[in-house]
């Protein structure tokens, strides 16, 4: 396989960017641990594993290696062994020859051809079946292959990265996984952190997002206050960095409006906190669901001051139904501006306000 040509994409997709060094890997300590590591094994071609939960970053990640690597000019190859049926596996990462099996029309080279002086990237790997997993290590063994239907070997020359989201010794100890192939690709680990670890990262990370799809979608946006980074860095992010990624995008496209939309569960960080009475504890729940709550109560107020109070507007504007905005409206105790000119004896909220208000 030598003398192979490649293609010089620098590890991305067309019109790919990977963010500015700055933003992948931001300033919380944990981070910049994970840089410092990744700097020092990008010139070596040993094998790394990217551990971490969805949504952390680690395809990323390995395109960064990648790109500072002396990979760099060689081809990216991404395969998800999530994606791929365990039929089509095998051919897809080795390739195959002309009739070697039904609608085998032509010759086909394997993605690790493709990865030929660049770098092959395994996306979850512990879906891989047992017998793909000896294949794979064969393979990784002595970087000699077969094509489906050809008795020639051939070689490659390739960096491997892999990347999973589960625990492989955990995998192992239930039999599904190799433990050989662990340690063949376990030479170097990185772990990705949760976003909520390295939530001083999230304002950084949060306008990067803002700009970038205001440039893709060719519109601007309000720009975030300080008091929801604050709110957003105190939200759990089950989605990591892809749920702040989706986030900002509605939030650029919708504006206000996507504040009342997909509302994540807010956090507390102390684990409990005491009742005013100081009777006992307070569930975590429970302050979660308060923080909700109010959070709400602040959109829907913002909302109605927008719209001069007029209730079926503000339902419009926050794409709701009228009847969910009177129930709400209601459950947060808020009161319209004629009710707060009344005296006490006639105080009323907003689902008796006057006829105008509509």
């Amino acid at each position: 396989m030598s003398g192979e040509k490649t293609r010089n994409n620098k590890g991305s997709e067309p019109g790919e960017v990977l963010p500015p060094d700055d933003v992948l890997f931001g300033r919380s300590a944990v981070m910049q641990a994970v840089r410092q590591r990744a700097t020092r094994i990008c010139g070596t071609n040993v094998p790394v594993l990217l551990s971490g939960s969805g949504g952390t970053g680690k395809e990323v990640l390995a395109r960064w290696i990648h790109n500072h690597s002396p990979w760099s000019n060689g081809e990216f190859v991404k395969v998800n062994c999530a994606a791929i049926p365990g039929s089509l596996f095998e051919s897809e990462l080795f390739g195959y020859e002309k009739g070697a099996f039904t609608g085998a029309n032509t010759s086909k080279p394997g993605r690790v051809e493709l990865a030929h002086h660049g770098t092959l990237f395994l996306d979850e790997i512990a879906d891989l079946t047992m017998p793909l997993q000896s294949k794979l290590l064969q393979f990784l063994q002595d970087g000699r292959y077969t094509r489906i239907g050809d008795e020639s070997e051939r070689a490659v020359e390739t960096r491997l990265i892999c990347a999973t989201g589960k625990n492989l010794e955990e995998e192992i100890e239930a039999g599904g996984f190799r433990a050989d192939l662990y340690y063949r690709i376990n030479v170097v680990r990185l772990r990705l952190p949760r976003l909520r670890e390295r939530c001083e990262d999230l304002p950084l990370l949060a306008e990067y997002f803002r700009t970038q799809f205001q440039k893709k979608f060719t519109k601007q946006s309000e720009a975030l206050s300080v008091e929801m980074l604050r709110y957003l860095q105190n939200l759990d992010w089950p989605g990591n960095i892809r749920e702040l990624s989706n986030r900002i995008a509605r939030h650029v496209l919708i504006g206000a409006e996507a504040k009342m939309e997909h509302e994540p569960v807010a956090r507390q960080r102390e684990p409990v906190l005491r009742s005013a009475g100081g009777a006992g504890a307070v569930p975590l729940k429970e302050i979660a669901r308060e923080a909700v709550r109010e959070r709400e109560k602040s959109f829907i107020l913002e909302a109605l001051q927008a719209n001069q109070w007029n209730r079926r507007k503000t339902a419009r504007a926050l794409k709701i139904s009228y009847r969910a905005l009177i129930y709400k409206i209601h459950n947060a105790g808020l009161r319209s501006r004629r009710a707060q000119s009344l005296t006490s004896g006639r105080t009323s909220t907003l689902d008796s306000p006057p006829a105008s208000a509509d």
